[in-house]
């Protein structure tokens, strides 16, 4: 399944959904568009809304096609899938699970049930699934769901940390990217909207060596720019206490997976360079990075390991990779290659790579600034619908040996 197609999905689906008074008709809105829109994907073919009144779950109404149950109908907090559902965001059980009510559950018509809880617990949605979708692929959907859907009901209001967020987005951009031995770094991000989810770094790592990253929160504006600052933070302190890489991106992707914000999912590649040009990397479902050759061969980073954020238990797999002299790493957000011209056309993976190819002899900090110029005139300078980030990494060629004199020329 492909989840970040399935998160925009979600997110479009969603954003048709006009928000009322009402929060219970929001939600069983929101139910119904799931139903709609993922049946075949999930294998959800209805579910029901629930509200935790006084430590009872009261079911409030039912939506798609779940047996019908009586209005006011209560179960008990404490009934054990509920409570892990609380506790973990969601829950997957089958009906032969000790800690399920059969009686209960025949009674609503289940087998098979998911249960997601938003709104701090005040809100629950249960599911009836298929009992032969792969529960792997549903989990993952259903926290990308529950994410999404807790986005669209959050009451509480965060306009006041609005100038706080962009402060903070300031400070852990890079200042300064100053070359390291043969290797020159360039990085810009432009955000869709004042605040944004994507980020990038560039952390000295000493004697010749350095760590690069660059990231995406799910959405943009605050709770991302919130969210990027929480990976920023959870990846300098790990590289820090000198953590292995794969150690480190999955204990941040514990501490993701546990955050109280309603946007929680976060792509992001991290990899350290050596002197000699070896690579050692780790990709949490980014966009694949590309190694421009010297020869004008492309070879991708591709994915090593889910996203950040949905799957606590999620294992992530480090990979190498090596830049010879004249090599050009590039790094970049989905932004980049999903930016359309009016006709709907992706500017696409084929443009980003032809631009730099075209420039490969130019200094990272032009290749950066000329593929962004390019995207741009690709979408006749209409409004970004996401954030655009591109960094460059540029190993300089070698000098050639003056075949009369013996001495390097200056390049």
């Amino acid at each position: 399944m492909d989840y970040r197609a399935l998160l925009k999905n979600v997110e479009k689906t969603l954003g048709a959904i006009d928000a009322t008074d009402d929060i219970a008709s929001t939600i069983v809105s929101v139910g119904e568009a799931v139903v709609t829109n993922f049946q075949r994907e999930l294998g959800i073919s209805g579910g029901r809304l629930w509200v935790n009144r006084d430590g009872q779950y009261v079911l409030e109404r039912g939506f798609g096609r779940s047996k019908k149950a009586p209005s006011g109908m209560t179960v008990a907090a404490t009934y054990a899938p509920l409570q892990r559902a609380e506790e973990d965001g969601l829950v997957l059980t089958d009906i032969q699970d000790p800690s399920v009510d059969q009686d209960l559950e025949r009674k609503l018509g289940v087998n098979r049930f998911a249960a997601i809880s938003f709104g701090e617990g005040k809100y629950l949605i249960s599911f009836d699934v298929n009992p032969r979708v792969k529960a792997e692929d549903l989990l993952m959907a259903l926290g990308i769901i529950r994410t999404v859907v807790d986005s669209k009901v959050r009451t509480e209001k965060l306009e006041g940390l609005l100038n706080e967020a962009r402060r903070i987005q300031q400070s852990i951009l890079p200042r300064t990217m100053q070359d390291i031995g043969d290797y020159e770094f360039w990085g810009i991000s432009a955000p869709a909207e004042d605040v944004g989810g994507d980020f990038f770094d560039y952390i000295p790592l000493g004697e010749g060596t350095f760590g690069c990253a660059v990231a995406d929160a799910s959405g943009h504006g605050l709770l991302a720019a919130l969210l990027v600052r929480d990976v920023y933070v959870g990846l300098r302190m790990g590289i820090g206490r000198d953590f292995k890489i794969a150690r480190t991106i999955e204990r941040l992707n514990r501490i993701l997976n546990k955050s109280r914000l309603t946007t929680k999912f976060v792509s992001l590649f991290y990899a350290e360079f050596e002197t000699n040009g070896e690579i050692v990397y780790v990709n949490a479902g980014h966009p694949s990075p590309f190694l421009l050759g010297s020869a004008g061969a492309f070879q991708e980073l591709p994915s090593s390991g889910m996203v950040l954020g949905p799957s606590p238990d999620a294992t992530y797999a480090r990979r190498a990779a090596k830049m010879e002299p004249g090599d050009i790493l590039v790094m970049y957000s989905d932004g980049i290659i999903e930016a359309h011209d009016g006709r709907g056309r992706e500017f696409g993976i084929a443009r980003l790579r032809k631009l730099v190819a075209e420039f490969r002899k130019r200094p990272a900090r032009e290749i950066a600034e000329l593929v962004l110029s390019g995207v741009r005139a690709y979408t006749s300078g209409r409004t970004a619908e996401d954030d655009q980030t591109i960094v460059i990494v540029r190993r300089k060629p070698a000098p050639k040996r003056s075949p009369a004199s013996g001495e390097f020329p200056a390049i």
